[in-house]
């Protein structure tokens, strides 16, 4: 999953080096993880790809057993490039 985001990514003050830390934290406290993810729209600004998404992302607890929502969103926007002829997500930076 990390190898679709960009060495260069950023949103906010969200880095590729802060996703990887939060998939490790979901990780060590689900046994499963299951994201649903639906593509809204796509719009080209230049050589960027604007993708917005609306998701949602559910787990199963380790020592519980039951499924619980991690994260969910609405036509957030999320900024991808070509990288070595790769889309890759860049992020929002501004």
């Amino acid at each position: 999953m990390l190898a679709y985001i960009s060495p260069q990514y950023r949103t906010g003050t969200l880095t590729k080096a802060g996703i990887a830390e939060q998939l490790r934290t979901v990780f060590a406290i689900h046994d499963q993880v299951k994201a649903r993810v639906r593509i809204d729209d796509v719009r080209m600004v230049g050589e960027l790809a604007w993708v917005y998404s609306t998701g949602e992302v559910t787990g199963r607890l380790r020592w519980v057993g039951g499924s619980v929502p991690v994260l969910s969103w609405q036509r957030e926007l999320e900024v991808a490039r070509l990288e070595n002829g790769r889309w890759r997500l860049f992020g929002y930076q501004q």
